[in-house]
């Protein structure tokens, strides 16, 4: 039985990596409803790997290695991928410039700043009520989120179809991951309103975005999160 608590977490956050796995095989595959679902499953087993330690008990150091291995695939390499297959078909013009590369490899710097992103957190001990910088699961959502969208609704063709947009998107993204601003964690200090306004403020925002927009609302409510984020950011503390 304390076999089973002291690795049910673990589990999860293997669980994690594996969908994570078969998502990126997936997301190169060109089957980006599979990599939705994966995402998905991910994102759940993300969230509840945290949950389960802390209601057992059983948070180790292997654990906290363990769920930013797995993050780095799930969260930090599919976004990134995500970036190259979007990039992939302009070869190696860039701005009317043929470079000596292929351009869709700067997706990837979105996986390198993942990286730095999920060690930086590991050592940063202020990060509990909020983050310093966009998270890696968030960011995957905005990423995915609107790539997914123009694939499945032919929404945001003026980002996919303009190389400089995409490069653009890339390193204000990669950017994010590692700035300074504060955005808002899902985690409540208090059951008072008044310490949890801005989370109200997002959830009323998020569903009615939702609503309106379905799949194309996915990467929208990513941005609204980073707008309510910047505009309450002397209440995330």
């Amino acid at each position: 039985m304390d076999f089973i608590k002291n690795n049910l977490a673990n589990a999860l956050t293997l669980a994690n990596l594996f969908a994570g796995c078969v998502g990126a095989i997936h997301l190169i595959l060109g089957d980006y409803q599979t990599t939705a679902i994966c995402l998905v499953l991910s994102s759940i087993f993300d969230f509840f790997d945290g949950f389960v330690a802390r209601a057992l008990k059983s948070n180790s150091n292997l654990g906290l290695q363990l769920d930013s291995l797995a993050d780095m695939v799930s969260f930090g390499l599919i976004p990134g991928l995500t970036l190259y297959k979007a990039l992939e078909p302009f070869g190696t013009e860039l701005l009317g410039l043929h470079l000596p590369f292929e351009i869709k490899y700067f997706g990837l710097l979105v996986t390198v700043f993942s990286c730095l992103r999920l060690a930086i957190f590991n050592l940063d001990e202020e990060q509990r009520y909020y983050f310093k910088g966009l998270n890696t699961p968030t960011n995957t959502v905005l990423l995915f989120g609107l790539y997914y969208a123009f694939k499945e609704t032919g929404t945001f063709s003026f980002l996919f179809n303009n190389e400089l947009l995409l490069v653009l998107l890339t390193v204000l993204t990669s950017w994010l991951l590692i700035s300074p601003i504060k955005m808002m964690a899902m985690k409540f200090k208090s059951r008072q309103l008044k310490d949890n306004y801005p989370k109200v403020v997002l959830l009323v925002g998020g569903i009615a975005i939702l609503a309106l927009f379905q799949i194309v609302g996915i990467p929208m409510l990513v941005i609204y999160y980073m707008l309510v984020s910047v505009i309450f950011q002397g209440q995330l503390k």
